[in-house]
């Protein structure tokens, strides 16, 4: 923006400078004798008896009449009048650029605004980080894929973006008036041109200050053309500016890939397999990382451990918080895991030793497949929801304080038994803070998505943990709904 602000100084000096011209200009026109009233013309002779006398022909040639010159400063103001449209434009396409808080969103608006700029109709993005880290994306403006899986057909070497991509890092723009003129052309880039239907380009490499290469841009024309020069200066101006964006967009977008792959590390990477019972997980993490997981431990006798929990917070201490929760929740599920309240309560105490500024919600579930018996102990936690044949409905549960909330925590386990066929659905807080609605509306929309389930898809844990989500979830959440999703869905035979 340092640029756009030693333009704006350069151009009201400009300003300034007309204005003063424009003074000595109409100083010198009030001392000058042209427009001073002057016995120029002939005096009126009498009339005569109603004889109206002859008009005197003047002797001399007349003069042509007297243009009067432009002002000095018309030229200026007319220049300085483009150059603040211009600006104006650039301050506003920056402006949405900067709104924009994703590559998905930004990419895009760069394309289109660069088209806008130069005067184009169709254009190619191509992001590259010059160091390899990713990610890497071709995105098009005006054209297909089939469009673009033409043009990656000729050799990158032969193309102006090409040589902007595998060359050394460059920051002036590479212009191509009329493609189809030049002899030294690519044979099968002029193919490709022909059948597209563009006759010019205008490419622009996308690096930062800090010389960070990131891709290029290039935008195509149906005709020979080429930008103008103040038209090339102000999409580089752009271009730099969207660089720096790109290069913040990237960071963000590999710090929540990052934290994506901690938290998928941290939950299990594959389900036990029991008689009896099917198993199936989904889990969502959200953009900056959070502390929700899911969990199924196969313990003695052939019983089944199942377990849901959040912990509070976002970001690396959430995650990590819920690596350590996790952790100490199947120590304790191995050890006394047929009394879901000891474990919970051993759960709280490590949390209050461990880190004590921190809450946790957590559920824990003791199931005997062979008998359909589930005993439960929640802390804070959202109630199972139970999908059969005959019934979809939450299982009754006692209410308790989070982890966390109290000097010490205890409350009654409750037990219930799944009918053969059912299906139970344990879940986040996270699933119900994403639809967006009120507590008791999102209970009631999670109560109609799970008996919306198709009869033929019941049968199948996984097909029931999809529609759920695809019934719940909207499909854009704002940024403040972006928390983490976990769904378990256990099937009883």
């Amino acid at each position: 923006m340092l640029d756009i602000c030693l333009l704006v100084r350069v151009h009201v000096d400009a300003l300034i400078v007309a204005q003063n011209d424009r003074g000595v200009c109409d100083a010198i026109r009030r001392n000058s004798p042209v427009g001073k009233p002057e016995a120029m013309s002939a005096r009126h002779l009498p009339h005569m008896a109603e004889i109206h006398p002859p008009v005197p022909v003047s002797t001399h040639t007349p003069e042509p009449p007297t243009t009067v010159p432009p002002a000095p400063g018309a030229f200026l103001q007319d220049r300085l009048a483009r150059w603040v449209s211009d600006l104006t434009t650039l301050h506003e396409l920056t402006e949405r650029l900067a709104a924009t808080h994703t590559l998905d969103s930004a990419l895009p608006e760069l394309l289109s605004a660069g088209a806008a700029l130069v005067g184009a109709r169709r254009g190619m993005l191509l992001l590259e980080p010059r160091d390899g880290r990713g990610p890497h994306s071709t995105l098009g403006l005006g054209l297909s894929h089939a469009d673009l899986g033409a043009i990656e057909t000729v050799p990158r070497g032969s193309t102006p973006y090409g040589r902007l991509l595998d060359g050394p890092p460059a920051t002036d723009p590479v212009s191509s008036p009329d493609l189809l003129a030049d002899a030294e052309l690519d044979p099968r880039q002029r193919e490709v041109a022909s059948r597209l239907g563009y006759a010019a380009s205008f490419a622009l490499p996308l690096t930062s200050r800090a010389g960070a290469a990131l891709g290029a841009v290039v935008w195509l024309y149906d005709e020979p053309a080429e930008p103008l020069e103040r038209q090339q200066h102000v999409v580089g101006l752009y271009g730099r500016y969207a660089a720096e964006h790109l290069v913040r967009l990237l960071e963000l977008e590999r710090a929540r890939a990052d934290a994506a792959i901690v938290a998928e590390e941290l939950l299990p990477s594959r389900l036990p397999r029991i008689p009896g019972v099917r198993l199936a997980a989904r889990h969502r993490a959200g953009p900056d990382g959070g502390g929700d997981w899911y969990d199924a431990l196969a313990l003695p006798g052939g019983a089944l451990g199942l377990s849901v929990g959040s912990a509070g917070g976002r970001g690396p201490g959430a995650m990590a918080a819920m690596g350590r929760l996790r952790s100490g929740l199947r120590a304790y599920a191995v050890m006394e895991g047929e009394d879901p309240v000891a474990v919970l309560s051993d759960l709280e105490l490590l949390l209050r030793l461990t880190e004590p500024a921190r809450t946790a919600t957590a559920l824990f579930a003791y199931c005997e497949p062979a008998l359909r018996r589930i005993v439960l102990a929640g802390a804070g936690h959202a109630p199972p929801l139970v999908l059969g044949e005959r019934r979809t409905q939450f299982v009754d549960t006692t209410v308790s304080a989070p982890l966390g909330m109290l000097a010490s925590w205890e409350a009654p386990s409750v037990e219930f038994t799944p009918a053969s066929g059912e299906t139970v659905l344990l879940y986040t807080d996270g699933l119900l803070r994403r639809t967006g609605d009120s507590t008791d509306r999102a209970f009631a929309r999670l109560h109609a998505a799970a008996a919306g389930v198709p009869r033929a898809a019941r049968r199948d844990p996984d097909a029931v943990a999809d529609h759920v989500l695809r019934a719940l979830l909207p499909r854009s959440t704002p940024a403040d709904r972006t928390g983490d999703v976990t769904l378990l869905a256990v099937r009883f035979d």
